[in-house]
């Protein structure tokens, strides 16, 4: 008799797809309820924020019927919430008087390509630098590696981005010292000094991390025996030793992913880059609540996506996480 049911890894991926999808739901659902009334607690009329102290009463209600403000908090959650999961909007800016569901999308292209260079430059490092230390244990290089990021995490990211820009684009004139905008012809080059800027404080956490858990490999029994049996070195190292440590560096990358959204769009500010960072700060500026809105809880979606994502490329990587 032919069998049925589905193997039990099968069965094992999906109850964790399961497990993983209700989870994010569940994120951008606290996210959204966030978003939502966090802004609103912020003291003050932002009507009169937004028109000024001076404005005529008329025109401040006009702006508050417009915005919906003139409705009760439980009406205009509904409201919001209606907008959001029925339609995909998040309201219309008060400065700009389009969508900014628009806006965000318009500006998210060069955020993104930012977003990419900066993982692919921070994990690129992290394993190269950690293999070099590993490799080399206790030597000069392993004892730089380890020390060095005690003075270069704790350094902000705005300050390293003033830094980089004298040091790179003044000085140097290797780079351009910002004002990248969407569909310019050089923007990716006009987005590694930014890149590097961020990725200069993500580094540290991951060097640590994969090197010690690169060292315990090099350490296993199994390790042991393909020296033994005279397989090559660099197959050992990236087929089977690099392998076996890359997934809890790879989770903590996604665990501190906020931090380099967060990185990404202050940098983005401290070299012109007219992405969706550079439009939150003018949304603060000019208290544009809902394009304010629109950027938290989209850049939250993503967050959860990639970590999601993350998840799911550990899980391919390393059967262990499977159990």
């Amino acid at each position: 008799m032919r069998n049925t049911r589905a193997p039990q890894g099968k069965r094992q991926f999906r109850r964790w797809l399961c497990q993983a999808l209700l989870r994010a739901a569940l994120v951008i659902a606290l996210v959204t309820v966030a978003v939502f009334f966090l802004i609103r607690l912020v003291p003050g009329d932002p009507a009169v924020m937004v028109l000024g102290e001076h404005a005529a009463e008329s025109s401040i209600e006009a702006l508050r019927g417009r915005l919906g403000l003139n409705l009760p908090p439980s009406q205009q959650f509904l409201r919001f919430l209606q907008n959001v999961f029925l339609r995909g909007d998040t309201g219309e800016s008060i400065k700009y008087g389009v969508s900014s569901r628009d806006l965000v999308l318009r500006f998210a292209p060069v955020t993104l390509l930012l977003a990419a260079l900066v993982s692919v430059i921070t994990l690129a490092s992290a394993v190269l630098l950690s293999f070099l230390a590993a490799t080399h244990r206790d030597g000069l290089f392993d004892q730089a590696i380890r020390v060095l990021p005690a003075f270069t995490q704790g350094m902000p990211v705005f300050w390293t981005g003033l830094l980089f820009i004298q040091l790179f684009a003044v000085k140097l004139r290797w780079f351009p010292a910002g004002g990248v905008k969407p569909g310019d012809p050089g923007m990716l080059y006009g987005l590694i000094l930014p890149a590097v800027t961020v990725s200069f404080g993500q580094i540290p956490p991951l060097v640590r991390s994969l090197r010690e858990r690169l060292l315990e490999v090099l350490d296993a029994d199994f390790v042991t025996t393909l020296r033994a049996a005279k397989v090559p070195r660099r197959i050992i190292l990236f087929r089977h030793v690099l392998r076996n440590a890359v997934a809890p560096t790879l989770m903590l990358f996604s665990v501190n992913l906020s931090y380099l959204i967060g990185g990404t769009l202050v940098v983005e500010q401290v070299f012109g880059v007219r992405g969706v960072g550079k439009l939150l700060f003018e949304a603060i500026s000019n208290r544009d609540f809902p394009l304010v809105q629109a950027v938290a809880l989209y850049c939250a979606v993503f967050i959860v996506i990639i970590s999601f994502l993350s998840d799911l490329i550990v899980r391919r990587i390393d059967p262990r996480t499977r159990a």
